[in-house]
């Protein structure tokens, strides 16, 4: 699904469009999501939000980075989670976005699984493999960064891009040796795969999904992007405190497999698969406070390199805010 790159030519769509998302008439907001089964997806699941704002709140699922530009581009959404690839893509090309929080980090959420009888036991053994990923992406980010960690030159390898939906039928033709990709393709192919590295695990090389926000939007509606900051950090909160008891039969395990279709006996073990940075940390400089526009800017390096964008800022911190995390822990 492609869903954390980002589609070049909506860029001309994008500059100076600016019609507002929430309407006067029924003061509406339209938030972008991947449907992951994360806790936030509690939030969406009730109308605490609606009620702490007075907005109706429609949350939209979106299958790509690509879909929720071009989405934010036509004045459809003005908020939404956006991957780490994109962002700086987005960014580097002048779009006015802020990524104000952190939706979640990424570690085995995303690896890389190599095909039964393939004889890939580890990194090394992909030398001359067909391995498969969303180019652009932050499993593509991964997986270059886990190629360069253990000394295998990208030329030795067969990198093929794909969309989730592609990769899953390659892999049932057995067409591809391996694929870097995440839920639900991730599980699917573990059937007859099993995991080699995940994205957790190539040192150096962090990836996250973030929320961002129209810059301008941000600034006029700063109650409503408290507010937001505050219920989906009471989320993240509620599962960081006491992970065991997020249960396939708990309440909250429920209510993300209807939100998402995910099967409840797998929701605990994705789950465990991010990380859930509290508020506090988020707007430390471990995270938006410092580190996150030294990320920015080597995932842009990086990007340049794939020929994604022409070339990389020297500075990505003004398309970072801590505002409304710094207001929601008031």
């Amino acid at each position: 699904m492609l869903r954390r790159t980002f589609n070049m030519a909506a860029l001309a769509v994008m500059i100076g469009m600016g019609s507002a998302v929430a309407q006067a008439d029924d003061k509406t907001v339209v938030i972008g999501h991947f449907g992951n089964p994360t806790p936030m997806q509690l939030v969406a699941a009730s109308d605490e939000l609606s009620k702490a704002t007075g907005y109706k709140i429609e949350w939209r699922k979106f299958q790509s980075g690509t879909d929720v530009i071009a989405a934010m581009a036509s004045g459809d959404i003005k908020l939404a989670e956006l991957g780490s690839s994109p962002f700086a893509i987005a960014s580097t090309q002048g779009v006015d976005l802020q990524l104000f929080m952190i939706s979640d980090g990424i570690g085995s959420a995303e690896a890389l699984i190599a095909r039964n009888g393939t004889g890939i036991e580890k990194i090394e053994d992909l030398k001359g493999k067909k391995v498969a990923t969303p180019l652009g992406s932050t499993s593509h980010f991964s997986l270059m960064g886990a190629l360069e960690n253990a000394g295998v030159a990208a030329s030795d390898v067969t990198v093929l891009g794909m969309s989730p939906d592609q990769i899953a039928a390659a892999w049932s033709q057995d067409q591809i040796d391996a694929a870097f990709i995440w839920e639900p393709v991730q599980s699917k192919i573990m059937v007859n795969g099993k995991m080699i590295i995940h994205a957790g695990q190539v040192t150096g090389k962090p990836t996250f999904d973030g929320w961002v926000v129209n810059r301008e939007w941000g600034e006029q509606n700063k109650d409503f992007m408290t507010a937001f900051v505050k219920a989906i950090g009471k989320a993240d909160d509620s599962y960081n405190s006491n992970p065991a008891a997020w249960t396939p039969d708990s309440p909250e395990v429920k209510t993300i497999a209807d939100r998402t279709g995910a099967a409840a006996a797998d929701i605990p073990v994705i789950l465990k698969g991010y990380t859930f940075p509290s508020l506090k940390d988020q707007a430390s400089d471990a995270w938006l406070g410092g580190a996150m526009a030294k990320n920015a800017a080597a995932t842009a390096v990086f990007l340049v390199a794939q020929k994604k964008i022409p070339a990389a800022l020297d500075d990505y911190s003004k398309f970072i805010t801590t505002d409304y995390l710094n207001a929601a822990m008031k």
